[in-house]
This record gives structure tokens, C-alpha cells and sequence, in this order.
């Protein structure tokens, strides 16, 4: 569907409409399932503000290894979490130095409960809003509007990453991306506070045959379903 009919849907939806909340999206997934791509072109799609949650922690993560703090430490990556300002611009937060320690430190229930009002205020805004990570439909936003769950298997997503590293001039051994992916899986789903999980009435998309072209119209086609049929 092109762009122009696309917003002229969510006009007519009433998503814009000043005198009616819009409708707030969420979306999860593990690493590298396509879910951030999938969220911004959802946000640009239906003109909603979006929020990548995972740049939070890559932005304390930044922070406590530019200080030479310890990611094992909680309370020092605690600390890290003051004075985060903008999240967006610095090109070291997609470094994998600072990907790794984020991965770490997102385990710590005290970095977590310190981010989540900024998380949860984004999503509580008036227009409504577009929120990517990995507990946004079961701890951020549980009554978002639609809930979005975007998986691929591990052998896909680990070629996915191998490639964006090669993109970015970082040589990088498939078996070596493959083992990290399942580790961050593990982490993830198996931490004791927002573990990775979708959410009970989340809809599920498998991107694991899908191109990022076809994942894109795929979300957008179940999301403009699901608000539709909410309108009913």
C-alpha cells in the first residue's frame, strides 16, 4: 500500500484525531528478528512517534564502559544510568562492545525499574506511539492497542547480524555470531525480571522466509487489521 494511502487510513481511523488517543503499538522480539526495522517503518507508516527501548540500554552501557565501570557490577551500572540526555546519534551505540555490555546490564532489575517510567511516559503520550524491545507488551505498555511479537529462527537472525556487521566493515565468523544470538536468547528469556516472552494475546510474526520488504508490508497488513477490527 503506498504511503499516502496508508496515512490517509490512519486519518480515517481516527488515529490522528485530537480528540482521541492514538493507538500505541508494541513490539517485541529477540535479537537481529527484524522487530526495530518493522517498528520504524510502522511509526512512519501511520505518523507515530517511536521509541527504540534497546537504545536506552545501550546508552547506560555506553556510559558506564566510556567510565570504565563493570558491567558484573549492578550498582555501577546503576550509576550509569544518570544522565543519559539524547540516546540516538552516537555511532558507538551500535558497536559490539557496547551491544554485548547492554545485554548484560539489561538483566539488572535496578537498571530496569530506573528506565521504565521514561519507557512507559513515551508510550502514555496523547498521539500515541510506536515502542520496540523486548517487554514492552508484557511490562511497558500491557493494554497497548496491538501487540506485536517479530521472531526468525537463530540460524537467520545470526546471518543477519553477520551481514549488518559486514556492512559496517566488522569481519565477523558465522559459528562465533550463531553462539552469541543463542546467548543473548538465553539471557533474555531466562532473566528473572521482563523476561523476553510474548505477550499472552500478542500476534505473532515469523520473519525467518520473509524479506525485510515483506516483513514490513506483513505487520502493516496485521496491524491496520487489528486497529480496524478494535474500531468495529
Amino acid at each position: 500500500m503506498p504511503l499516502s494511502k496508508q496515512r490517509a487510513l490512519a486519518k480515517e481511523m481516527g488515529l490522528r484525531d485530537g480528540k482521541e488517543k492514538g493507538p500505541v503499538i508494541a513490539v517485541d522480539g529477540p535479537a537481529a528478528s527484524g522487530k526495530g526495522s518493522i517498528a520504524r517503518a510502522l511509526a512512519k507508516s501511520l505518523d507515530l512517534p517511536h521509541m527504540d527501548t534497546g537504545l536506552l540500554y545501550r546508552a547506560v552501557a555506553l556510559n558506564l564502559w566510556r567510565w570504565g565501570g563493570d558491567p558484573s557490577s549492578e550498582f555501577e551500572a546503576l550509576r550509569a544510568c544518570d544522565g543519559l540526555g539524547s540516546v540516538a546519534d552516537d555511532p558507538e551505540l551500535r558497536s559490539e562492545a557496547v551491544s554485548k555490555i547492554a545485554s548484560m546490564i539489561s538483566a539488572y532489575p535496578a537498571v530496569r525499574s530506573a528506565l521504565l517510567k521514561r519507557q512507559q511516559d513515551f508510550a502514555a503520550q496523547d498521539r500515541g506511539a510506536v515502542l520496540d524491545g523486548r517487554d514492552i507488551g508484557t511490562v511497558i505498555a500491557p493494554k497497548a492497542d496491538v501487540k506485536l511479537f517479530v521472531t526468525a529462527s537463530p540460524e537467520v537472525r545470526a546471518r543477519r547480524r553477520l551481514s549488518e556487521l559486514g556492512s559496517r566493515g566488522m569481519h565477523a565468523h558465522y559459528e562465533d555470531v550463531l553462539a552469541d544470538i543463542h546467548a543473548r536468547d538465553a539471557r533474555d528469556s531466562g532473566r528473572g525480571v521482563a523476561p523476553l516472552r510474548p505477550a499472552a494475546d500478542a500476534l505473532l510474526l515469523d520473519t525467518s522466509e520473509l524479506s525485510l520488504d515483506q516483513s514490513i508490508a506483513e505487520a502493516l497488513r496485521m496491524v491496520e487489521e487489528h486497529l480496524a477490527h478494535a474500531r468495529q
